[in-house]
């Protein structure tokens, strides 16, 4: 029988699941791998999300991780940047690739931008890229319109979004902190899961999300997915049955407002740090996976709408509440750090702000400033 369970149980189970609670994992790669696919269009904060869950604190350190082959950054899923492991990035482009380009075809026809132009760009891309060239988007323009192709600017980032999804190019080597191209095939080897059938692909994936996001919904699974929800239950009902229950995939479910939320329980999930106040990325994904149980705002009458369009910032959590939001500045001298909270905040939640501060500014290797507006 399916137990219930509060909201705050929910909460701190994610956030010990996440590694943001309990022991940190060794390598910013083992949270990549754990989470399996982390939005990352604000790079810097989602490195500092990725130092968060390790033990490598450092956004050099993480970037050297990534330059290193730790896992590659694409369009994947959903079609926004995220960080996935080499291995990972075939067998989930097969799965969810082809339904992010589907959503594509409007836009496509507004830029002007036909099934030909996209397969000439693609076929230009794998010799540009070839011989293991990484190249930035900045470099890759004037080479578009050179070879009359749509140059610099969204026509051209769309045809670089479907050579992604179609997993013909990815992330190369950071080149410091700007992005660069490479051919997959040349930079991935070839995995034993680039040839899963669908099903096993979908029963994966679904297992893999609960597993390092759980507890969470079906419904979570598919605003962070792209599946539909009539896969993503069937992939739910297999990894619950006798046969599977006696694999490596043992599931459990709570009830939680109504909902049902799954869960890997052979996944770490006991709390083992002190501190409790996380300054979270709006793209987290502790902050953004779970619209409907995900933290309870301390005043939810303020307006966040243009919150998720800016980079740069996220909300603040202290004790599994979402008590205001953040803005990150850095400088060549210090890092600014504002945060504005929403309601009245008590003075032991100020200083557990102010060491989640300090922590976002050591991944910067700078001084703070920090200002509580």
């Amino acid at each position: 029988m399916t137990r219930t369970v509060t909201r705050e149980w929910v909460i701190r189970r994610r956030l010990a699941t996440q590694r943001l609670s309990s022991a940190p994992l060794p390598q910013a790669a083992d949270a990549v791998r754990l989470l399996t696919c982390v939005q990352s269009q604000d790079a810097p904060l989602a490195a500092h999300s990725l130092a968060m869950r390790s033990r490598n604190i450092s956004y050099a350190g993480v970037l050297a991780e990534q330059s290193a082959g730790g896992w590659v950054r694409t369009h994947i899923l959903r079609p926004t940047w995220h960080h996935v492991a080499p291995e990972d990035l075939r067998w989930i482009q097969a799965l969810t690739g082809a339904k992010v380009e589907s959503s594509m075809p409007a836009r496509h026809r507004q830029l002007g931008l036909t099934p030909e132009i996209i397969d000439r760009g693609i076929e230009l891309l794998r010799e540009l890229l070839a011989d293991g060239q990484a190249l930035t988007r900045r470099e890759l323009g004037p080479r578009f319109a050179a070879a009359g192709l749509p140059g610099p600017g969204e026509t051209m980032a769309h045809q670089l979004m479907c050579a992604e999804v179609r997993a013909v190019i990815c992330s190369g080597p950071p080149r410091g902190t700007e992005h660069t191209y490479a051919v997959v095939d040349e930079i991935i080897p070839p995995a034993r899961s680039d040839t899963w059938p669908r099903e096993q692909s979908l029963v994966e994936l679904t297992h893999r999300f609960y597993a390092g996001h759980g507890p969470a919904s079906e419904r979570d699974l598919q605003r962070w997915s792209g599946l539909t929800l009539t896969e993503i239950r069937s992939a739910t009902a297999e990894l619950t049955t006798t046969a599977s229950l006696q694999t490596t995939h043992p599931m459990e479910s709570v009830e939680c407002q109504g909902e049902t939320l799954w869960h890997d329980p052979t996944v770490t999930a006991r709390a083992s740090r002190k501190h409790t106040a996380y300054l979270l990325s709006t793209f987290d994904e502790a902050a953004l996976t779970y619209p409907t149980t995900g933290f309870p705002r301390r005043n939810s009458d303020v307006d966040r709408t243009r919150l998720i369009s800016e980079a740069a910032g996220g909300i603040v959590v202290v004790d599994g509440r979402d008590l205001g939001t953040f803005k990150r500045k850095t400088e060549t001298k210090r890092v600014t750090v504002t945060v504005r909270p929403e309601a009245d905040i008590t003075s032991a939640e100020r200083e557990g702000i102010a060491e989640a501060a300090e922590f976002l500014a050591a991944f910067h290797e700078l001084p703070l400033n920090l200002v509580i507006a």
